[in-house]
């Protein structure tokens, strides 16, 4: 489980360096085999541990390639999927593609969000947070049917 906000430097060579206290927890439930693709919605990448992205890849052959909608669907996410294993040192090398989607620079954000992480460039999180916060106290969010039930 993944949680929390970790800013991360990106080191010269695309790399981010997964936190310490997740690296044994990822080696263990997948050998350190990791899925990075685009997020079709926000200008940042998401990160699944394999064991996550074959649960989604199971989804994706069940869409239709007749559908425009979901046909797009999969080529964006399928086309970006890039797998790779952490190193030694716990480092995952993201391609540049993926990094110009995210618009990543040299300060990043790697938020947990419990079964995979969205990689964030920082100053576009931290403008996402605001407005998100902003939307929030102003009762712009309207509430599906599923959040006007949900309590903390």
């Amino acid at each position: 489980m993944f949680r929390g906000a970790n800013a991360i430097n990106l080191d010269s060579k695309g790399r981010v360096a997964i936190p310490t206290k997740y690296r044994q927890a990822l080696l263990d439930d997948c050998g350190g085999n990791l899925v990075c693709t685009v997020d079709i919605q926000q200008s940042c990448l998401l990160l699944y541990p394999l064991t996550e992205w074959e649960e989604i890849e199971l989804k994706l052959t069940k869409l239709s390639t007749m559908i425009p909608q979901e046909r797009r669907l999969q080529r964006l996410l399928l086309g970006h999927a890039t797998e790779g294993e952490m190193d030694k040192s716990g480092r995952f090398l993201l391609p540049p593609p993926l990094r110009a989607h995210a618009k990543l620079d040299k300060q990043i954000m790697l938020v947990g969000q419990l079964n995979r992480f969205e990689i964030w460039d920082a100053d576009i999180w931290t403008q996402q947070v605001n407005e998100d916060m902003v939307a929030e106290q102003a009762g712009g969010i309207e509430l599906s049917e599923r959040l006007q039930d949900f309590s903390l």
